[in-house]
């Protein structure tokens, strides 16, 4: 939003949409298609992630459309995904906890119908075209280990997270798993359930992305690394260094896609996006085929 000198709300939501005259909309539509193809022109974004209007499916349709109309095959379009147990916000963790110990059936029941009801979703999109595929979000962890034990999470998460992926990648969606925090615990289940990419690999959650590599890289492409809070209250050299070390484990081989450790997020300063970026386009090259390097 810095970037175009766009800094009203309504470039980011859409609150007012039931008050709009049709003929605003579609101006909202297309300027918020536009903003989202000129962030990934500026900042040479391979992807775009896309955060459409939460009330309407026939909306996020459309923005699939206007990005399709204006680029073509050009960037891999994805979207929020995910159905399964995340931690719980701040207001319900103890009722959840409870029901891990009360209602574990229940609890299942409801983590197969989600999984089934996004699965639909899934379908619906495949149907209409052009999306490629979905970033499942649900965190699980904080900087210290997951919030479930590995054996709740691989009660009460993998086996529905696995249904998700499995059923996404036969309907021909790529599917990338998020998750920030210490993943180590659960790291082996996380993977097991064979997403074609792992994000965000979050340094303050002490996860190496040179160990990951060593360990996974021939199983799932890594995504990440890149030190977040580096990127806002570290110094530049220190954001220099965390873009080095993610590219320099990363890279060899293939099978990585340069990221931060999670979302350049509202307040962030843009010169240390920036300055993540110019280290990528000076040092994250591969050879041209063909030559030695």
């Amino acid at each position: 939003m810095e970037a175009f000198g766009k800094v009203h709300p309504s470039h980011r939501n859409y609150e007012q949409w039931l008050q709009m005259e049709e003929r605003e909309r579609e101006l909202h539509r297309r300027d918020m298609a536009d903003l989202y193809i000129a962030t990934a022109e500026r900042f040479e974004h391979s992807a775009i992630f896309l955060h459409p209007n939460p009330g309407s499916e026939e909306e996020t349709m459309r923005l699939i459309d206007l990005i399709r109309e204006k680029t073509g095959d050009r960037y891999f379009l994805l979207l929020h995904g995910d159905a399964t147990f995340g931690i719980p916000a701040g207001g319900n963790v103890e009722e959840f906890s409870y029901r891990l110990a009360d209602e574990p059936e229940q609890l299942k029941a409801e983590a197969a119908a989600e999984v089934e009801k996004a699965l639909a979703r899934a379908e619906r999109l495949r149907a209409h075209g052009g999306l490629d595929g979905f970033g499942l979000c649900s965190d699980y962890c904080f900087n210290n280990g997951p919030f479930m034990s590995p054996g709740q999470f691989g009660e009460f998460v993998t086996p529905y997270l696995a249904r998700l992926v499995r059923g996404c990648r036969d309907l021909g969606f790529y599917v990338i798993k998020h998750t920030d925090g210490n993943i180590l615990p659960i790291v082996d289940q996380l993977v097991q359930t064979e997403p074609h990419a792992l994000h965000s690999l979050d340094p303050q959650g002490g996860v190496d992305i040179a160990e990951l590599k060593r360990c996974y890289g021939d199983r799932v492409c890594l995504i990440g690394n890149v030190h977040c809070g580096m990127m806002d209250a570290g110094t530049d050299e220190q954001v220099r260094e965390s873009a080095r070390y993610a590219l320099r484990h990363g890279m060899p081989g293939g099978g990585y896609i340069f990221s931060t450790s999670n979302c350049i997020y509202t307040g962030m300063p843009l010169a240390r996006y920036e300055t993540m970026l110019k280290v990528w386009r000076e040092e994250g090259n591969y050879p041209a085929p063909g030559v030695r390097g």
